[in-house]
């Protein structure tokens, strides 16, 4: 394997802090993860495994191995009377997935349009937008067990997926490497249009009878004309996970806060706006330092320039504090942080 000493990791996170790796390399197959794990010199070596590096914080210097994943590769693998089945390697880039998708007229996914990151990475923690989810188009995946080397194979009742995570950031966090996805995309798709953003620049588009491919480019709008793009100011989308509180502390926030957003969750339970409740309590559009919260989107944290993860990190602490004084709500990040 090709290996790099003392390399800077901006170019491979997404809020293009400077951190520096120890070793890096990257890795094409899952034979070459496989090669890695069982070489007796990184074994005792802790290990990063990037993709994309748009869910991660870098708070410091890497002392370790870090494995980019790099594979490609869409193969339709089989198809029934209702479903084509494709396996796409880790490295693809999740929106060019989705794009070859559309283009293919195989549905489901076209709502986590431009979705930053690559297709290792989804399922990690079940990325979802505009009413989907991974888990709705998940068949199974193949992973390299960190100890044995092993390739492993993973239903979708063994990820465990719940919002915003899967088993392997709970229970088998940092135990194996994602080598690909299969996903079940359908023949006879309906495009969902429920949400609300969607149905209305939809609307706006003169758009009544909406396929694939207008509801790609009705997400990508909303998407555009609220988040910022990487490639101008850095940040990881989404820092913070939508808190989900239960209807009886819902019901007593909505007599002090009447407009605050809430979509049921199940089981007696409240998902709140997490972008409301951050600028409802003030930080909207604030700058400290290198880094701030970005003016369109509150659960957005950006990083200027010439800035430290840590800086990012500290700035999360205070709105934490804040929106738990406020609301009584304690927010969860959805962001890596990496020390």
């Amino acid at each position: 394997m090709l290996l790099k000493e003392n390399v800077s990791l901006a170019p491979f996170n997404t809020f293009g802090f400077d951190a520096e790796a120890r070793f890096l390399t990257e890795v094409n197959s899952a034979e070459e993860i496989q090669q890695i794990i069982l070489d007796p010199q990184w074994q005792q070596k802790q290990l990063l495994i990037l993709g994309g590096g748009s869910n991660i914080l870098l708070t410091g210097p890497q002392d370790k191995l870090v494995i980019r994943i790099v594979s490609k590769g869409i193969e339709l693998v089989k198809e029934d009377h209702d479903f084509y089945y494709l396996e796409v390697q880790a490295g693809e880039i999740w929106d060019d997935f989705v794009l070859y998708c559309v283009q293919h007229q195989y549905g489901g996914v076209e709502n986590l349009s431009l979705i930053p990151g690559t297709v290792g990475a989804a399922p990690m923690q079940n990325i979802g937008a505009y009413g989907a989810e991974i888990r709705q188009v998940f068949d199974h995946l193949k992973a390299v067990d960190r100890l044995s080397g092993e390739l492993v194979r993973f239903s979708a009742e063994e990820c465990r997926f719940g919002y915003r995570e899967s088993v392997f950031k709970t229970t088998l966090k940092d135990k194996y490497i994602i080598a690909s996805v299969t996903f079940r995309l359908s023949k006879k798709h309906q495009p969902s249009i429920e949400y609300g953003d969607i149905r209305r620049t939809l609307a706006e588009m003169g758009i009544h009878e909406p396929d694939m491919k207008a509801v790609r480019e009705a997400v990508m709008a909303i998407r555009r004309s609220k988040l910022p793009d990487p490639a101008q100011i850095g940040n990881s989308g989404s820092f913070f996970k939508n808190p989900v509180i239960s209807a009886d502390q819902y019901t007593q926030l909505k007599e002090e806060f009447p407009e605050i957003p809430g979509y049921p969750a199940g089981e007696g339970q409240v998902k709140v706006a997490a972008g409301w409740i951050i600028e409802k309590a003030g930080w909207k559009g604030y700058r400290e330092g290198n880094v701030g919260v970005h003016d369109r989107q509150a659960l957005v944290l950006v990083h200027f320039g010439n800035g430290h993860g840590k800086e990012v990190l500290a700035l999360s602490d205070k709105i934490r504090k804040s929106v738990w004084d406020k609301f009584g709500i304690e927010l969860t990040p959805e962001v890596n942080i990496l020390t």
